[in-house]
């Protein structure tokens, strides 16, 4: 199921990312796929990566602007002129990394809020299956029978109680 162009192998085989893992996969993402959770794992893990990278961009930003000094500074034109493009090019990667991320960071939060939603409308359902249940169970006869047989002894205890003080 592959195809090459120009001695470049494609694949159109759908590889899943947990083929490539070391971890072992349990039989629930293995029929199903990975869980939402799973996949907001993978975007929060990639939004890192991509803050990582362009970390190291503008590290390399600064060396080339501290090579593109030393290069002026020795009357090297041509170095110098290499050095100022390739920071250029190293600042650009940076505010594309830094986009990229934020686009990644605004898209997980989304997912979050969303799986969170999911956790609270699933926990809401079993509240309210369970007050259905004891609403169902509430026989009201019988629970006002019971608050006059409790009133009645209240007030029973009460006389007892004014006869023994008296």
């Amino acid at each position: 199921p592959h195809a090459t162009f120009s001695g470049v192998c494609f694949w159109f085989a759908d590889f899943r990312a947990s083929q490539f893992d070391s971890t072992p996969m349990s039989l629930k993402a293995a029929i199903f796929g990975p869980s939402i959770e799973d996949q907001l794992f993978k975007l929060k893990f990639t939004v890192k990566q991509l803050q990582r990278l362009s970390k190291k961009a503008e590290k390399d930003e600064k060396e080339s602007k501290k090579k593109l000094k030393k290069a002026i500074e020795q009357g090297n034109v041509d170095g110098a002129r290499i050095y100022a493009q390739d920071s250029i090019r190293h600042k650009n990667e940076a505010l594309n990394y830094l986009r990229l991320s934020s686009r990644g960071d605004g898209g997980a939060s989304k997912v979050e809020g969303a799986v969170r939603m999911g956790q609270v409308s699933k926990t809401m359902s079993g509240v309210v299956k369970g007050m259905e249940s004891v609403l169902d169970k509430m026989d009201v006869e019988k629970i006002s029978h019971t608050m006059e047989k409790f009133e009645k002894q209240f007030e029973d205890t009460d006389v007892r109680t004014a006869y023994i003080e008296c």
